[in-house]
Formats: structure tokens, sequence, C-alpha cells
């Protein structure tokens, strides 16, 4: 067993310079004076006020004459962006654009009393940002996910007006300009550009905790050998004297409770030589309360305090969480000793109509309905986040799987990425890291998301070279922080999906992550619980000594496209459409199988929320990735939002699925139900259907009828002694009236011309086929279409030697349609089909593309039968090639 609960104290490299920063502490809003955020510091927020223009600008813009009084006026956080859409083409409210964007601020500074300095801290600008004061460059920072701090007190003016000018650059990389230098160099999310979170001056003591070590805190903690009798807790301080001469000062470091009592305290006297200093300081810990993950999050704090005579006090005060963790290449993962199967989702930092800039409500929400999942880990994908987002994470008792934007390659143009790209990867995770060590909730850092994915993402030329890079980063990571592990995650050992350059990866972290898509991308998605075991199963037996996790799964859903039967139709997974129905089947088959392995010792649901993606038309969505579990807009919780709640929340419960496919194709169909109740019972219009058991946390009542029209369907059960129900309304149709249609081939129904056509369904044998099959990336060939006179219903198809539909159906007679063509020139031309119903030949055996008149040529066959015991039988049988079936109709 690996354990990290008591790394080695950490070792830290040399700090970087002006572009880093320190601590934020909590920003009391105001417009015109400083307000206390920690004794002895002062921070005027910067939200309001600033001026705005898109578009690259003359340098002349960042003097004081310039008139920006045409320019929009703006508050931070903001980005320009705006992207992703429930509608199938882009509209005009969207902005991708890539590029520059540039900023001014008239800010009257507050006068700094002696021996203080000031600073601008920005909290995250996308991608690239130089800052400008009073017509001066003070700095430059490369990296859309940080935190970062200028000493601007050489060229301030206090008392006065001051301009504050950023130019913020998110310009799409190449392989030969700058953002082709600052990772990440491409990824399946959109970078936004913009001062997508806050800004604010901060007036300081020139002496004491240092406010330039990488966006950090400079006061870092750990316990180490925590007991139930005791921890030992470490502490480093990193120090800074900025003035001329040495000082002496007094640092009294004191730990507290969650109730704010003092636990135990030390004090020192110091002697700051100018330049940087540190020191260690260790507290010990009688009868720790745990951090206990979701059961009890528990947090102490840890103040640092330097006092000089003369001079005010400065405090700082970061969380600590008292806890320890393993993981086990068999056993899985260990909190506080004891075993925790982690299970989760990912989550991304967009939110529709605001894109990045979200507001500490927007990170609040969205925890709570992480909570209401029942997860109990977090992965922050692919990238750095917020502040607020990881104290959440702190107070909720998440697991947290930290990740660097290390993300699909180390660069555009092949090899293994220049030094320039190196050394920016570098500063990020050593900014990652130190901003982030004090939280608790934070157990792993990951150095990479599939860094050998370059092809799949065009990327030209050879393949290039990831592990160099990735090996480079974790020996960066140690270095920073040996108390915790190091992950990444994989796209593309043991796979043919993408050409790489061949090199191992697995090992080249503590840890690692698979992003396995079985039922999505993979071949045979209906057979995805067994590739998905089998899988799973060899890359622990070819790695028995590495701690295996999944770190992505998981399929599209779309709210408005929806499925009779999700084993029938062909999964368009880069494309149109993709049905809720089949994220929840995905889910359904790869939940079991990480369960049900010990092995693996966390899991992440890709993705809790539907986020942008410029790479993506699919479902019913324009530049969005689809496989939340929650809408974009967070406003609708998906089916399959529901499926793990019933799996993970013990909170009883029970949802009926499909409610958004109110009306309905055919007559009959399957009523499934969520639940963690062990039988749930099914009433339709007042009439019991039945009770049934809800193996899996699935409850399912086959071939229910409904009456044309309003439907009322109730489940009800019971769990644990408390009653639950939900309800919805499905309109059934009336076959007698509008007949009976399938989209033969379609995984999706679809109205065409006026008529309502279900998805493919009541059919046995066979294989679902597409014309225009769409590739990752809106890669697609040239699309072919079929002259008809609805060439839709010729976007799939149902072919095979032989293969028979059996559809309930009225009895009476009725007039049976059928669409075929031959879908491409190169199928053999003597191609014919043979048609029976009920047993007797009701078509002889016919040349498929001769009776239409040539290939992507429609046909319509029509022939009367009688249906006597409710269900109509159609077996289609090929004679020298295939039999093609597009739609099939019934009409009285």
């Amino acid at each position: 067993m690996t354990r990290y609960a008591k790394g080695k104290r950490a070792l830290f490299a040399a700090l970087l310079g002006c572009c880093c920063s320190a601590f934020a502490p909590s920003v009391v809003q105001a417009a015109s004076a400083p307000q206390p955020a920690a004794q002895g510091r002062s921070v005027l927020d910067l939200s309001q006020g600033w001026r705005f223009q898109a578009g690259d600008q003359p340098e002349e813009v960042s003097r004081q004459g310039f008139d920006d009084a045409a320019w929009q006026t703006v508050s931070v956080p903001h980005t320009w962006n705006r992207l992703g859409e429930y509608v199938k083409e882009r509209s005009s409210s969207a902005n991708n654009y890539q590029g520059a964007g540039w900023y001014r601020l008239h800010v009257k500074a507050p006068r700094a009393a002696a021996r203080e300095r000031q600073f601008l801290d920005f909290a995250g600008v996308g991608k690239i940002a130089d800052i400008w004061v009073n017509g001066t460059h003070v700095g430059r920072h490369e990296g859309a996910f940080a935190r970062f701090r200028i000493d601007v007190t050489a060229v301030w003016k206090p008392g006065l007006d001051n301009l504050v000018v950023v130019r913020a650059d998110n310009s799409k990389p190449t392989a030969d300009n700058e953002s082709g230098q600052v990772i990440p160099l491409s990824g399946d999310f959109f970078v936004n550009g913009g001062i997508y979170r806050g800004v604010t001056l901060l007036t300081a003591p020139d002496a004491g905790v240092d406010l330039l070590d990488f966006g950090g805190p400079g006061v870092y903690a750990k316990a180490t050998s925590v007991t139930p009798e005791s921890a030992s807790v470490d502490v480093l301080v990193r120090l800074r004297n900025q003035g001329a001469l040495p000082r002496k000062m007094v640092m009294t470091t004191t730990l507290r409770d969650a109730g704010g009592r003092t636990v135990a305290t030390q004090s020192q006297t110091l002697s700051l030589a100018p330049g940087q200093d540190s020191r260690q300081v260790s507290l010990s810990l009688p009868r720790p309360h745990l951090w206990n993950g979701r059961a009890d999050p528990y947090m102490y704090s840890i103040a640092v305090e330097t006092r000089e005579p003369g001079a005010a006090r400065q405090t700082v005060t970061v969380p600590l969480g008292v806890r320890s963790f393993s993981f086990d290449a068999n056993a899985g993962f260990f909190l506080n000793g004891k075993h925790v199967k982690l299970q989760g989702v990912s989550r991304h930092q967009d939110v529709m109509g605001k894109g990045w800039a979200l507001s500490d409500e927007d990170h609040a929400r969205d925890m709570r309905m992480i909570e209401e999942l029942g997860a109990n880990t977090v992965r922050q994908a692919h990238y750095q986040h917020a502040d607020a987002w990881s104290d959440e994470a702190d107070r909720s008792g998440m697991v947290v799987w930290a990740e660097l934007p290390y993300v699909t390659t180390p660069s555009l143009s092949g090899g293994k990425g220049s030094d320039r790209l190196w050394a920016n990867a570098e500063q990020q995770l050593r900014e990652q890291i130190r901003q982030n060590y004090n939280h608790p909730s934070i157990m792993m850092w990951s150095v990479g998301n599939e860094v050998d994915s370059a092809k799949g993402f065009g990327v030209q030329g050879e393949p290039p070279q990831p592990l160099a890079l990735l090996r480079h980063l974790n020996q960066i990571a140690k270095q920073e922080d040996p108390s915790r592990p190091t992950t990444f995650a994989d796209c593309c050992e043991g796979l043919t999906m993408f050409k790489t350059a061949g090199e191992g990866l697995a090992g080249a972290a503590d840890l690692i992550g698979y992003n396995r898509y079985y039922g999505w991308y993979m071949p045979n998605p209906t057979d995805a619980r067994r590739q998905f075991g089998e899988a799973l199963d060899k890359l622990h037996a070819d790695h028995p000594t590495l701690p295996i996790s999944v770190s992505e799964y998981g399929g599209g859903g779309s709210l408005t496209q929806h499925s009779d039967n999700v084993r029938a139709g062909f999964v368009n997974m880069a494309g149109r459409p993709q049905p809720e129905e089949f994220e929840s089947f995905v889910h359904e088959e790869n939940w079991p199988v990480i369960r049900e392995r010990d092995y693996v010792f966390a899991s992440w649901a890709w993705n809790m929320f539907d986020f942008p993606s410029d790479l993506r038309q699919e479902g019913d969505a324009i530049d969005l990735n689809t496989k939340g579990l929650v809408s974009f807009d967070r406003k609708t919780r998906k089916d399959a939002f529901y499926y793990y709640k019933a799996q993970w929340n013990p909170e009883p419960m029970i949802h009926l699925t499909g409610k958004r496919y109110v009306d309905r194709a055919y007559a009959v169909m399957e009523v499934r139900a969520y639940s963690n109740a062990v039988k749930a019972r099914l009433t339709v219009n007042g009439q019991m259907i039945g009770e049934t058991d809800c193996p899996d946390r699935i409850c399912i009542w086959p071939d229910v009828r409904l009456a044309p029209g309003e439907n009322r369907a109730v489940v009800d059960a019971e769990v644990g002694g408390a009653k639950v129900s939900d309800a919805t309304v499905w309109t059934g149709p009336n076959p007698a009236l509008s007949g009976i249609a399938i989209d033969a081939g379609d995984l999706a129904g679809r109205v065409v011309a006026g008529r309502r056509f279900g998805s493919d369904n009541f059919v046995t044998g066979g294989a679902p086929m597409i014309l225009n099959m769409e590739g990752f990336g809106r890669k697609a060939a040239n699309p072919r279409r079929v002259e008809a006179g609805s060439p839709e219903l010729f976007e799939f198809w149902r072919e095979g030697e032989a293969f028979s539909y059996a559809i309930p159906a009225p009895d009476g007679r009725w007039k049976v349609t059928v669409l075929t063509f031959q879908p491409s020139p190169a199928a053999p031309g003597s191609a014919m089909m043979a048609i029976s119903a009920n047993g007797a030949l009701a078509v002889p055996a016919f040349n498929i593309a001769a009776s239409a008149g040539g290939a992507l040529k429609a046909k319509a066959i029509t022939f009367a039968v009688d249906v006597r015991g409710g269900v109509l039988k159609l077996d289609f049988a090929g004679k020298g090639g295939k039999a093609v079936v597009a739609a099939i109709t019934l009409d009285k």
C-alpha cells in the first residue's frame, strides 16, 4: 500500500518574481475606500467602472490621454465570450471571438502609510494578461487560471487618479503565436477571454508574510503523525522584506478550532534581512477532530501574525483539515484508515449566459446540486478552479482531483514541446499547488489530461511526444508537495482511436485515471458492460501495483430528443440525435462495472453540467458537450442525474424517467423509474399496472399500454418507512386515426411532414446504419442525400440478410408502406429484398436499386395486411445482398 498521509516536508523551488500572487483575503465590496481584509492589510475592490473594447488596439490606449468614452462600461468578473445554446445553428447572441480585449479603469488610489506597498491582485485573466499602470507596463501573466499579483508601488500615485489598463488575449493557439506557448494548446472545451475573476488593490506592510509567492498565501500547513490521541501540525511560512534594511519582528503562529478557540500557539523573534526568507513551525494538536469527508468536514485554522515595533500587525489565516489518506492498487482509497469508494462527477467552470464570469453564488449552487446527487468526490476539469469553488469542496467534504491544464498535447508542431512551453507549464503547476495547498479536500494533483490525443484534435504531422513533459511535471509536483500523490487522465492506452507516438504513459505519476467511453465512442455500444469490465480488468492486470480510477465516462443526452428503444437505433456519438434515454442507458451500463471493482479507487462521471465546446454540434445543441447530468443553465436535471441520486444518495426517492417525452409515438411503452426502494408500484389513469422489484435501483414495467390522449402515470414506493412518489402525463396516440410510423435505424423519433415517427423499435436482427457520419470536431464527409419527398427519413436505416419487426397494432386491415433505397453505388447491383407479413409472402423479391431507378433513390412499397392478435409480424430477407428498410408506416 502506498501512503501519502506522512509525506516529507515540502521542498519548494525558487520564486518566480513579480507576476506571482499571494493569498487573497475575503474582500468587502467597496467603491472608494479600502476595507480590512486581514489585520494589517486593506483591500480596495476594483469590480466597477471598467471600460472595455474587443479587438486589438494601439498601445496609446494605455495612456491617460486616450478617450475611451465610446467603449463599453462593464464590471468584473467579465468575459466577452458567450457560447453554447440549445439550438441547432449558432445565434447572433453567441460570441466565440478569440483574440485581444482591452480594459481601462480610473482609480483614485488610497494613500499608503510608511513601510507599506500596494499590489494589483488579479484572480484570473484569460489567457494572457498584460498590465499597464499610468502608462507604464508593469507585468505580464501567461495562463488563464491562476491568481497573480503585481507590485505597483513604484508607479502608483497615492491619493490621485490612477489608470489601470489590461490587455487580455485568448487567441486560438497556433504553432507560431504566443498563445501556442501557453497551456492548454487544445482541448474539448472553450478558453474564455477577459478579466473573468475579481480584481483588487491590496495595501500591506512591506515586510512579513510573502505576497509574491506564486499566488500562494505564503503560509502552508499540514497535519502529520495523525492518531486519535494527537497530531503534529507542520507550518511553512514564507517571508519577504521589501525594505532596504534588516527588520526585527515577532511571528506568532496560532492553531484554532472551528469555534475560534486557540488550541496551540508558538511565537518566535525574527531578524529578517532584505529579500526572501522562510521559517518552519511545529505545533502539537491533542485529540484531533478529523476532516472526514462528507460525513464530517471539520476544519481548523492556522493564523500567522507578524508584528514589528512601530508598524501594524498583519495576519494571514489559512484552513487546516486534519486527515490521513492512502491509495491501494487492489483495495482502493482509504480516508482516515477507512475504505471509501470515491464516486462523483467532473465539473467545468461555465454557466449559460455568463461564460467563466461566475459569482460565489454560482459556485455554491453547483456544489449543492452535486451534494444532492450523493457524490463524495469532484474532479476539477481541466484546469485550476476558483478559490470559492475549492472552499465549497472543503466545506462539503468532497475529495478533489485538482488538475493542471496540460491537455491534449505539448506541441502543435510535433516533438516534446518548446522550452518556453515547458517553463509555462511548470509555472502554472507551481501556482496551482501553492494557491491550493491548504485545501484539505484536494488529495491528488493531476499533471495532465489526454496528453497523447493530439491527432484526435486535428494536430498535423507526426504525433507529438508528451511523456517527457508529463514526467517533468510529476517531478515538480512532488517537489512542491510530496504529501499528496500525483495522477493524470489517460485517453488512449490499449485503444486505436487516435494515432499516438506510442509512448507508454502509465506509471508517469503515482496514480492514473482512464477516460473510457464504453457505450458511446466504442463499437457495439449495447455491449458496453462486458467491454468495459474486460477493459478495466486488463488494465489492472497490466499494472498490478498502480492505483487506477475512471476519470471520465458517460454519453450525450439531449432534453428534446427521445428514444423508444435505446438498443435498436444508431448511436450518433458526434452528431444528431443524442436522446436523453441513451445517456441514461450508458450510465446504467457503466456504473455497475465500476462499483463492483474495489481496485477502481474512484470514478468521475463526465460531466456534471453541459458545457461549451466549439468543436461540437450535437444532439439538440450547438457549441455544447451534452454529456452533463444537468443542463448548461442548471435548470433541468436529466434522468441520468436521478439514476445516480438513487445509487448514491440514501435519502428516500423515486423518479419516473421519460417525462420530457410527452407526445408518445407508440401506444405501447416501457415505463422505468429510478428508486432506492426495494419495490415500486405503477398506476396509469388510476388503474394498477402492478408492483415490481427494483434491482440495481431500476424499476421496469414492460409493455404498458397507453390510451389515446392524456395518460397520468404515478409511481410510489416505501423506503425505510418513508413514502415516496412521482407522476407525469404522457399523451398516447390513436393508431386508428394517426397510424403507426417507425423511423428504422434511428435512435430517436422525429416529426416528418406533420407525422410523428417513433424511433426504431419492435425489431429483431439486422443493424442500424447512418448515411452521413459526422466525426468529432465537426469533421464530416461530403453529405449524401436521398432523392425523396422526405429525405430525412433516409438519414438512418436498418439492414441485414434477415431481420423482423413485431409491431403492436390493433386488429383489422392495415395499409403497410415500407421505404427502402440502395445506400451506396458500391453495393451489389443485384441486391434484392423480399417482405413477408404474418408468415406469408407479401412482396416477392425485387431489385432495390433497379426498382428505385439507381442508388440513393427512394422506393416505397405498399401492401395491405390483416392483423389478428394485436401484432403485425414483418420479415425482411435479402437475396444477393442485404435487405434495407428506412421507414415503416401503417395506416387504416
